[in-house]
């Protein structure tokens, strides 16, 4: 029997409560909501009942889908946590979450542990998780710069509402650094933003040790995604027929969503509008085209195992060159089934406490079971 579990970010007053309702395929649910601001929720199918309330002023939050569009960061000030698993170790985790605002920001107070179980079979860690202390700052009022800021090595992308982070680019560049020409894992950096043969993490063609939520760990035991978490939002749209809540927020505080939008009424998945370049991939000048069978390399072709495979062309799909479109006037970016995955660059101007430096930025470079890795 297939369990869901549907959260929703209420507002009321100046605090948050999250709603929760457990839903079974043979059951029913009830919910309420104390003076406390704490849900309990009991829900019966067949002879089975299961209770999921918070704890004090902290929200239960672990599995959760949440379903709430509110695009204001402020929107959901609270704290939150989550009982999971390192699945392959059998390890257990508390996730901790505060949000909070100081001034014109919203605040992100994190352990970076997820609110679901990690490190499944298909995952091949070279680094334990570990708890983190991460503060990660964003604007409150979001404004659109007037040229969009490129993505960087040197930026956390995006902080999720469950406090884990994402980045998306990885420092592994073909025929950069001293690894074998072909199986490159680390060593391009910042100089090497423009290099059009740059990985990318989430083409099947390449192994980045993740897990089932396309996430892996640093060497410090960070855990973070790559792109789509497979968690926070339910991502069959036709089964839905709902619109995707706002999952997190990217280093510029517009809102991260999930896949689903309505499209005149007719709820789907937000598309792309970056395409795979046809033919064989042609020399940039300046850098070393990669070439099949070299390595790891799987053909000539412009296949998507590099971020230089893809070319954005306007109108092609619902999304702009940064991943994200206004709907009701709220700018937000999409996760998409599709490079660019997240966001392919900010619209806003990115907050610079997600700026890493020094440790921070050479944590991205490391090795995954032997492996040289790097993101």
């Amino acid at each position: 029997m297939k369990q869901q579990i549907n959260s929703s970010l209420l507002k009321t007053g100046a605090a948050i409560a999250l709603l929760t309702s457990v839903i079974t395929a043979c059951g029913s649910s009830s919910s309420n909501i104390n003076s406390a601001g704490v849900d309990n929720t009991t829900t019966t199918s067949g002879s089975t009942t299961t209770d999921t309330q918070t704890t004090g002023d902290a929200i239960d939050i672990t599995d959760a889908i949440l379903t709430e569009q509110n695009g204001s960061c402020e929107y959901y000030v609270g704290s939150y946590y989550s009982n999971v698993e390192d699945v392959q170790r059998n390890v257990g985790f508390n996730g901790d979450v505060v949000i909070s605002v100081s001034g014109d920001k919203c605040v992100f107070d994190v352990n970076e542990i997820p609110n679901h179980d990690f490190n499944d079979a298909s995952a091949s860690f070279a680094t334990n998780v570990a708890e983190q202390s991460g503060r990660y700052e964003i604007p409150k009022s979001p404004v659109a710069a007037a040229t969009v800021t490129e993505l960087s090595l040197g930026t956390t992308n995006a902080i999720l509402l469950n406090g884990v982070v994402i980045d998306l680019l990885a420092a592994a560049c073909y025929d950069v650094g001293n690894e074998p020409l072909g199986q490159e894992k680390i060593g391009c950096g910042e100089d090497q933003l423009d290099n059009p043969w740059r990985y990318d993490p989430m083409s099947p063609l390449n192994n980045f040790g993740t897990d089932i939520h396309n996430a892996h760990v640093q060497p410090d035991g960070t855990y973070h995604y790559h792109g789509n978490p497979m968690a926070l939002f339910d991502s069959d749209c036709d089964l839905i027929a709902q619109e995707s809540p706002v999952i997190g927020f990217a280093a510029d505080g517009f809102p991260i969503y999930g896949s689903c939008f309505s499209d005149n009424g007719v709820v789907r998945k937000a598309q792309s509008s970056y395409q795979l370049k046809a033919g064989v991939r042609q020399l940039v000048n300046g850098y070393t085209t990669p070439q099949a069978g070299m390595g790891d390399v799987a053909s000539n072709n412009y296949d998507g195992q590099f971020r230089g495979d893809y070319d954005y062309q306007a109108g092609s799909g619902d999304l702009d060159q940064c991943n994200g479109m206004t709907i009701n006037g709220q700018y937000g970016y999409y996760i998409t089934n599709s490079y660019p995955w997240v966001v392919g660059c900010y619209k806003g101007t990115p907050d610079s406490s997600l700026n890493k430096q020094g440790p921070a930025l050479a944590n991205r470079l490391h090795s995954h079971n032997g492996i040289s890795h790097s993101h």
